[in-house]
């Protein structure tokens, strides 16, 4: 374990033993355990280098995030951004990176210029800004009122940096300047509401999901060169609507790396090193599945999708289809279709798109509690030090304590639409508006 991971860690564990009646010592060892044994597959650094951060799964180690904010308060900088784009802002270094489509010009069918744009993450600055791709507008698939042309989340390795237009292509740049790599356009489907699924890196593998109406598949690029390493059909037939917008995680389960991948009707594991299928658990008609799934307690947790989803926890150590002999427990109430959950201690925190804060028990699926807090929520959700953070679709935020009950620390109103989920730099969070991006700490 690295030095600051482990610091990250103990910091953690000092928190529990503060903060919670429920977090005594056992717990706590138990958290330590899971850190060092690497249960969840991610860089050991404080980058925020992906969509819900190197955890994958929404858990930013600071202690010092803001936890009010307004147009006088707390805001460092402020930046217009050019064009619309859904993607969460990632971090590395002093750098932010973003994608975002740009109109060539005002009609309703305008071409886009489908661009990524680095930023200072100190002063806001552009760095540079980059056109990877362009989409014609009297070709383009008509998208969701809630979607953009440039939805999925870059990630950053190295010196690079991977960018994902689903339909439209995926590219690699590099960091420095955004000079292109490589590019592919040859993984196209027809998309139904556009793109959103972000991709994740294994080894010298660039891997996402293409679900379409026409095409379901798992893909595995080599990141070095575009070219296809593996291709995994998701095959699941007979249902009515196929298309979704998930993004994989990468899990480690007895010494094995897996890859959890989400599509319509069933979520699969994977091995990411060759793309064979390790299990399933199928779920009936559900489509339009949106939320990461997320790994706690030994589970994998997963939202089903429309039109009514369910979450289900299910056990990842089995092989072929296991839902009959793997699944722990299912909630039906309250569950999202687009907002990521997140796991504090044993507790599944989750957001319903309208507004309905649920915390349930991740072992037992016991609901602890429940709140409504009102809005539209697309943004997933994100905890640090014991809190919860939630945006929703109007641009407030919403920040509660892990507790055995309702507990608002504070709500925070940009008044400005919001949809992409937090992105973090060192103790500040980047939040993204359709206008501009927000970096806000502590003064």
């Amino acid at each position: 374990m690295t030095p600051d991971r482990l610091f990250a860690c103990g910091t953690i564990v000092l928190s529990l033993l503060k903060r919670s009646p429920r977090a005594h010592i056992g717990l706590a060892m138990l958290l330590l355990s899971l850190f060092m044994s690497g249960q969840t597959v991610a860089q050991s650094s404080t980058a925020w280098n992906e969509f819900r951060g190197p955890t994958q799964q929404g858990i930013s180690t600071s202690v010092k995030l803001p936890t009010e904010w307004g147009p006088e308060t707390n805001i460092t900088w402020r930046k217009e951004l050019p064009g619309i784009g859904w993607s969460s802002p990632v971090t590395t270094e002093d750098r932010i990176y973003l994608t975002t489509a740009v109109p060539q010009d005002e009609g309703r069918k305008a071409d886009q210029s489908l661009r990524t744009v680095c930023l200072d993450a100190n002063s806001g600055d552009v760095v540079w800004n980059v056109e990877v791709f362009q989409q014609s507008g009297e070709t383009a698939p008509k998208i969701h009122s809630k979607n953009s042309h440039a939805s999925a989340t870059p990630i950053v390795e190295g010196a690079f940096v991977y960018v994902h237009f689903g339909h439209m292509g995926t590219a690699c740049l590099r960091k420095q300047d955004g000079a292109i790599v490589w590019s592919t356009q040859e993984h196209a489907y027809k998309p139904t509401h556009g793109n959103g699924g972000s991709p994740v890196l294994f080894g010298d593998k660039l891997i996402f999901s293409i679900d379409g109406n026409d095409k379901q598949a798992v893909i595995a690029l080599d990141k070095e060169t575009g070219q296809v390493a593996w291709r995994t059909p998701r095959n699941v037939p007979g249902l009515p609507k196929y298309f979704a917008f998930c993004t994989p995680l990468l899990i480690e389960v007895n010494g094995q790396t897996q890859l959890i991948s989400q599509g319509s009707g069933a979520v699969m594991s994977l091995d990411p090193r060759n793309g064979q299928e390790i299990w399933r658990v199928t779920y009936g008609d559900g489509y339009s599945v949106v939320p990461r799934p997320i790994f706690a307690n030994g589970l994998i947790y997963v939202c089903t999708g429309y039109d009514r989803s369910t979450l289900i926890a299910m056990r990842p150590d089995g092989h072929g289809d296991v839902t009959e002999t793997h699944v722990e427990f299912i909630l039906d109430r309250n569950v999202p279709y687009n907002p990521s959950p997140v796991v504090v201690d044993d507790d599944v925190y989750m957001i319903s798109d309208n507004g309905i804060l649920s915390c349930v028990d991740g072992i037992t699926g016991d609901v602890r509690w429940k709140h409504r807090i009102g809005g539209n929520f697309s943004a997933s959700l994100l905890t640090a030090n014991g809190l919860i953070y939630m945006l929703d679709e109007s641009g407030k935020a919403t920040v509660v304590r892990h507790a055995d009950q309702y507990e608002e620390v504070a709500q925070n109103d940009l008044a400005e639409r919001a949809l992409a989920s937090f992105g973090i730099h060192n103790d500040a969070i980047l939040l993204r508006t359709e206008k501009a991006l927000y970096r806000i700490e502590n003064k």
